[in-house]
């Protein structure tokens, strides 16, 4: 049997996100708050580590799991800050420090009651490659998450060629993976690439691939996208999305694309999550011997938050949580839903991690009716 610990590798960052406290009612569109020309008062900064390694790992760890953390860093302020910052929670963290290159930091627009926009300067997060990975820590794991090569430059040029190497790699050493992506800035170099080329690449060493509907539609279905942009009429697009003609043949073409299984984070609406036939599942280990697991096709509408302050964070803390539930062997309808009530919980504070509850007493939450709420359409 592997042991249970988790690598989580890839992007990280300082986030700053202001609060929108006292903005009052709006209409929940983000352009009320962000207008040429514009002043709009806000409250007190939240500054925080952020990015995958951040979000996800240290809520993987905040769960109970065994986390190791791997990203790049600058020799600088912020990248002091996310040292003392780890430090301080005892995380296992294995950074490589450049002394030429800056840390990654985010503004995180995140108003109440809209889908957040994000400014990145992706800093050291471009210089890290493959060859400054430490494929011994990852051998001596049995779960690998990798996340945002979108927004990394040696991960993402030339077909994503370091991040299929590194997939190879890490399935040769016989370790469960998984792969969130982010949206891709249209007018970047990785919008330049051949996404749905390099997927086919790629998903094939992916077991769990777990990226957003709105950025995987707009990276292989552009025309599919398109329609639905002009559908909502600049709203959020995750709030009119139909489970058949949306959501369901997405996840079919990344499943042909290779991957094992898929998790579809659907912002608002909840998560969906599809698999492979059964056999094909059950040789990822012995977790996945349940023939539930086989051949699914399941949605998970989200939960009613208590409050919301950010979605900062959202889709990172719930792929924690259905990542640390399939390293318990939770059923695949269990996992499903704490990854939903995961992302119910990081909405009620600004940071990525301080709203979260400890895995059982999500459960007890659940199990006692929590409200869901039902945004997708059949």
């Amino acid at each position: 049997m592997r042991p249970a610990r988790i690598v989580v590798a890839g992007y990280v960052s300082c986030d700053i996100t202001p609060s929108f406290e006292g903005q009052g009612e709006k209409s929940g569109r983000l352009s009320d708050y962000i207008r040429p020309g514009a002043l709009v008062e806000v409250g007190k900064a939240t500054i925080a580590p952020g990015g995958c390694v951040t979000n996800t790992g240290l809520a993987l760890q905040f769960f109970g799991a065994d986390t190791v953390l791997m990203a790049k860093i600058g020799d600088d302020a912020f990248g002091r800050t996310l040292r003392e910052s780890y430090a301080a929670r005892g995380a296992k963290a294995d950074f490589v420090v450049s002394p030429d290159t800056e840390t990654s930091y985010t503004l995180a627009i995140a108003p109440p009651g809209c889908d957040r926009v994000f400014f990145a300067d992706p800093g050291a997060n471009h210089t890290y490659r493959f060859e400054e990975i430490d494929l011994k820590i990852i051998g001596g794991a049995g779960y690998f998450h990798f996340g945002y090569p979108t927004l990394m430059k040696r991960f993402y040029e030339n077909g994503a060629a370091d991040t299929v190497r590194l997939f190879k790699e890490v399935k040769r050493l016989g370790v469960v993976t998984s792969l969130d992506m982010t949206m891709v800035d249209p007018s970047s170099p990785a919008a330049k690439e051949d996404w749905p080329s390099a997927l086919q690449h790629l998903l094939p060493y992916v077991d769990f691939f777990t990226p957003s509907y709105e950025e995987m539609c707009a990276l292989i279905w552009p025309d599919h996208y398109q329609m639905l942009l002009a559908r909502t009429g600049g709203e959020d697009v995750c709030l009119h999305l139909s489970l058949r003609e949306d959501v369901e043949p997405l996840a079919e073409r990344l499943l042909g694309l290779g991957a094992h299984a898929v998790l579809l984070k659907c912002g608002a609406a909840g998560i969906f999550l599809a698999t492979s036939p059964f056999g094909k599942m059950a040789g990822l280990g012995e977790q996945f011997a349940d023939p539930a697991w086989g051949d699914l096709r399941l949605f998970a509408d989200s939960y009613r938050p208590d409050r919301i302050a950010s979605g900062t964070g959202a889709g990172d803390t719930a792929i924690a949580a259905f990542l640390y539930s399939i390293m318990h062997h939770m059923k695949p309808a269990v996992c499903l839903e704490n990854a939903a009530a995961t992302g119910a919980m990081n909405l009620t504070e600004y940071d990525s991690l301080s709203g979260l509850l400890p895995i059982e007493a999500l459960r007890r939450r659940i199990d006692g009716g929590w409200e869901r709420q039902h945004l997708i359409r059949p």
